[in-house]
């Protein structure tokens, strides 16, 4: 994954609507939700969520279908893991010493 792709695909998570829809995609799996559905769960207007819906499938994020009347919606595992990918590619590669989580603070007593 190129460094601009990973960036819009931030940007575009970055906004709470949007990563809401994505997040509650993610969890409807491989079936995906109607976008009647998604706006059941999010309680957003239609025009809000077609606007918030579209910026995720431009940032290749949603994938979309047509079933008849019905607007399909899956998030794209795929870039998913991608961009998940790219952004732990490069851990412990060596610009620092260590990547081990900070020791936990244990309670004087």
């Amino acid at each position: 994954m190129d460094t601009d792709l990973a960036a819009r695909q931030l940007a575009e998570l970055g906004n709470p609507h949007r990563l809401l829809a994505f997040r509650l995609l993610v969890k409807a799996g491989a079936d995906g939700l109607s976008v009647g559905e998604i706006q059941e769960h999010l309680q957003i207007p239609g025009s809000t969520l077609s606007h918030h819906v579209s910026r995720l499938v431009w940032a290749g994020l949603v994938d979309q279908s047509r079933e008849g009347r019905t607007l399909r919606c899956r998030a794209n595992f795929a870039a998913m893991h991608g961009l998940i990918g790219f952004l732990a590619d490069e851990c412990c590669t060596g610009v620092t010493t260590t990547c081990a989580a900070p020791a936990a603070k244990i309670a004087a007593p």
